[in-house]
C-alpha cells in the first residue's frame, strides 16, 4: 500500500487552508490592471478554484526484480507544495512588528503563500490561454508589493506546476524574461482546457507512466487503480480536476498513443495491464519520467539504483 508522510499531509492541510483564503484574490487584480491599462487578456480569470487540492501518492516501488529502492513513492500533488514550517514559527514568535512588505524579514509566511496561490492561478490562466507569460507581467499583476520575494514565489510556483499539473515554465528570452508553459518530460500533449475541465491532466497521465515503469513495463489494471485510488481518483467517479477517469486513462490516452491497455492473454475472467504506448515511447524516456518521479519525492532518481541503471540504458540505446 502507499505510504503518506504525516508531515506531509499536515503541509497540505496547511496549504489548502491557505488556498482557501487566497481565492478570488488574482480576479481582483486582473481586474485593476485592465483599468489601469495592462493587456485584455490578463483580466480574464480561470473559473473556480482549487477548492479541494490533492494530496497524492503512488505506491512503494514493488519488491520486484527492478530492484527499486523499498523507500515510498510519494507523490505530492497541491497547489502550494511548499513546507509551512515558517508559517509555524511566525505562530510561534508572534506578528512582525514592522509593517514594510518589501523587507523580507518582515513578511509573514502566510503572506508568500497566497501570492504563490495567486500566481500559480494566472500561471495556469496563461497555460490556458496559450499565452507567453512575461516577468513584468507577473510583478505588475500578482506580486505588486512583494518584489524583493520574486524569486522565491517565481520558484515554488513553478515547481507547483510541474509537480501538480505536469506543466513546465521555461525561460525563452533571458534578457526580456519572458516564459512558456509546455508539458514536462518533453510530452506534446495538447490539451484543450475550459470552463468545464480548467486543470491540466498531464500530470496524472505522468503518474500512470511512472506506474507502469515501476511495475516493470507492464501494470496491472489493479495496481494502476490502487495507485490512483490514494490520489482519491476512482474508476467511475467524478474527479474535480480529472473529470471522470476511466474514459480518459482506457480510451482518450489508449487513441493518443501515450497508453496501451491490452487484455491479459487467457484470463478468465478478462484482466487488463497498461503499458507506455508508442507515442510515450517516442517523446519521453524512462530517465526523464524517473525523474520526475524522484524530484516529487523530494530524493535523487539513483535512489531507485536498478530502475535507474535501467532508465540509462534505455535512455543510451534510444541515442
Amino acid at each position: 500500500m502507499a505510504i503518506i508522510k504525516k508531515s506531509l499531509r499536515r503541509r497540505v492541510l496547511e496549504a489548502l487552508q491557505a488556498q482557501r483564503e487566497a481565492q478570488g484574490l488574482v480576479g481582483e487584480q486582473a481586474s485593476r490592471a485592465q483599468e489601469e491599462g495592462a493587456a485584455a487578456s490578463s483580466s480574464t480569470v480561470i473559473p473556480g478554484t482549487l477548492e479541494e487540492g490533492a494530496a497524492a501518492v503512488t505506491p512503494s516501488p514493488p519488491q520486484s526484480p527492478q530492484g527499486a529502492s523499498s523507500s515510498p513513492t510519494g507523490l505530492a500533488s497541491n497547489p502550494v507544495c511548499h513546507s509551512n514550517e515558517g508559517a509555524s514559527n511566525q505562530e510561534e514568535e508572534g506578528p512582525s512588528t514592522s509593517q514594510d512588505p518589501a523587507d523580507p524579514v518582515s513578511v509573514p509566511q502566510e503572506a508568500l503563500e497566497e501570492k504563490i496561490s495567486d500566481l500559480i492561478h494566472f500561471l495556469l490562466l496563461k497555460y490556458r490561454m496559450k499565452e507567453v507569460i512575461t516577468k513584468e507581467e507577473m510583478l505588475d499583476i500578482v506580486i505588486k508589493d512583494y518584489q524583493d520575494h520574486f524569486a522565491e514565489i517565481f520558484t515554488e510556483a513553478s515547481d507547483c506546476m510541474q509537480l501538480v499539473f505536469g506543466v513546465d515554465v521555461k525561460e525563452v528570452e533571458p534578457v526580456g524574461q519572458s516564459y512558456i508553459l509546455v508539458t514536462s518530460v518533453g510530452l506534446t500533449y495538447d490539451e484543450e482546457l475550459n470552463d468545464d475541465q480548467c486543470f491540466p491532466k498531464a500530470g496524472l497521465l505522468i503518474i500512470i507512466l511512472g506506474l507502469i515503469f515501476l511495475e516493470g513495463d507492464c501494470a496491472p489494471e489493479e495496481a494502476i487503480w490502487e495507485g490512483l485510488g490514494v490520489m482519491g481518483v476512482h474508476a467511475g467517479m467524478e474527479h474535480y480536476m480529472y473529470g471522470e477517469p476511466r474514459k480518459l486513462i482506457t480510451q482518450d490516452w489508449v487513441q493518443e498513443g501515450y497508453l496501451e491497455y491490452q487484455q491479459v492473454p487467457n484470463s478468465d475472467p478478462a484482466c487488463y495491464e497498461f503499458f507506455w504506448g508508442p507515442r510515450a515511447h517516442a517523446e519521453t524516456s524512462k530517465i526523464k519520467v524517473l525523474e520526475y518521479v524522484a524530484k516529487i519525492n523530494g530524493c535523487d532518481p539513483r535512489s531507485f539504483p536498478l530502475l535507474y541503471e535501467e532508465a540509462l540504458r534505455d535512455e543510451e540505446e534510444g541515442a
